[in-house]
């Protein structure tokens, strides 16, 4: 009998369940978009939490650490650090706007700050990233049980992307904070008992630093190749959990900026102190498993390296992470289509029952097209990057420009799109994309030279 087989699967079915069942109090756009902006400081930090520790930050992280070693750290502290921005400078700002005008997604920040055509590119834009960000959650799923179960990658992919579509589609925000809250308790007891247990399995860190075959830099803490290495990882992914529309509009959901702030704040101080913990796991791969697929390492030791019932629930942690994380880009397909595609654009006059009608349907498209792409993408991090490449190259400076100066308008805003997608393309297609040619970085930079650039020659 395959008992973490069957505690995922019980585990699946009851929190889809319970979503399900809280989606019966959605009745208006309000509480499925923002949950009536009604959630409290815990139910604030722990939905962003969930979300942000998913596929990169547990199975993409330990696979990075195994083989880089310490350095992988920063992809957790860039997630964490990002967050604490958001709690302390972006997020109140943004929630105290949207409070007072209405505002239930990112993009109306934008149109009142850049008009439409920019709240309609960027919406484009970030659900195409969108797709790519749920295509690598499914894959981390998938590979979970992979390894539990030896299935192949459609099958896991199905099987973890029905559960999110379902309760999410059902109750939008509302279903996923409290889903996300249920899914943070198991993730952080499954993970937290695992690390001790493994790491006195390798024979703690001199086992570790005595495996053969480590890289010189294994545990050089300041290392980085370039790209998604090391503290360059700051660089790269650090924009996303700054302004990423799904985390922006988790904190629209708070019953004040209070709220925000604590909220948020707690969530960026947890992640930072939970950043060690795939490492470790992911560093502590290498020494029994050598030559492993990185999509499969975290999985993968702590099923072998774990009494049964552990690695049951350690299993169960990291595909609570992969669905958490799931739910909040659905959120963010549901409400780019709905409210800034349909309404916008294609129907001002829409009905509130006819803004349901169309998020949950954006939701349901998304959930099927997410599924297809898991299956043809090769990696984790090759999907993840797609995502944070788009929203360093398009979101990032527009947002942190409207909130730094009062004189950009859509023009800069155009230009810093402009020129960061166009870059971030001639990087992607026109280069090695080894070391420092990263698209996302480059990408970032190109769009804060437009967005400047244009602004001085309004000044002039």
């Amino acid at each position: 009998m395959n008992l973490a087989l069957i505690f995922l699967i019980v585990y699946t079915v009851a929190v889809t369940a319970f979503g399900v069942w809280v989606g019966r109090l959605v009745k208006v756009p309000a509480d499925f978009f923002v949950a009536g902006r009604r959630l409290t400081w815990p139910l604030v930090g722990a939905t962003v939490l969930a979300a942000n520790i998913g596929a990169g930050t547990t199975v993409g992280a330990a696979g990075v650490a195994y083989r880089d070693g310490i350095s992988a750290w920063w992809w957790n502290g860039a997630a964490g650090l990002g967050t604490l921005a958001l709690a302390f400078w972006v997020g109140p700002k943004l929630w105290a706007i949207a409070s007072s005008r209405g505002n239930l997604t990112v993009g109306d920040f934008l149109e009142d700050r850049y008009g439409g055509s920019v709240r309609g590119l960027v919406a484009v834009l970030t659900s195409i990233g969108a797709l790519a960000i749920l295509a690598g959650q499914l894959i981390a799923g998938a590979a979970v049980l992979e390894v539990v179960a030896g299935l192949p990658r459609w099958q896991g992919v199905a099987i973890g992307g029905i559960a999110m579509t379902v309760y999410f589609t059902a109750g939008g925000l509302l279903s996923s904070a409290w889903v996300n809250a249920v899914q943070l308790v198991i993730l952080l007891c499954g993970l937290l008992i695992a690390v001790p247990m493994v790491l006195i399995k390798v024979g703690g860190f001199a086992g570790m630093a005595a495996a053969p075959g480590l890289p010189a830099h294994f545990w050089d803490a300041a290392f980085s190749a370039g790209g998604m290495s090391g503290w360059t990882m700051l660089i790269l992914l650090g924009p996303g959990f700054v302004i990423s529309p799904g985390l922006v509009q988790k904190a629209y959901g708070a019953e004040s900026a209070k709220a925000v702030r604590l909220g948020l704040g707690i969530a960026g101080g947890t992640q930072l102190l939970f950043s060690f913990v795939p490492v470790l796991l992911g560093m502590a791969a290498r020494v029994n498993h050598p030559g492993l697929n990185i999509n499969v390492v975290l999985p993968t030791v702590v099923l072998a390296e774990l009494p049964v019932w552990v690695g049951a629930l350690a299993l169960a942690a990291i595909f609570s992470a992969e669905v958490s994380t799931c739910d909040a880009i659905l959120f963010m397909l549901a409400t780019a289509s709905s409210r800034d595609i349909y309404q916008r654009f294609v129907n001002p006059a829409a009905s509130p029952a006819q803004m349901m009608r169309v998020a949950r349907a954006a939701a349901l498209t998304g959930g099927v097209l997410g599924m297809l792409l898991a299956i043809q993408l090769a990696s984790i991090v090759d999907a993840l990057k797609i995502f944070y490449s788009l929203l360093s190259a398009t979101l990032f400076v527009p947002v942190a420009g409207a909130l730094l100066s009062a004189r950009g308008g859509a023009r800069e805003a155009m230009a810093a799109i402009g020129c960061g997608v166009t870059t971030l393309l001639a990087v992607q297609f026109g280069t090695d994309r080894t070391g420092w040619w990263d698209p996302s970085l480059w990408g970032l930079v190109a769009s804060a030279i437009g967005y400047f650039g244009m602004l001085m020659t309004r000044r002039a």
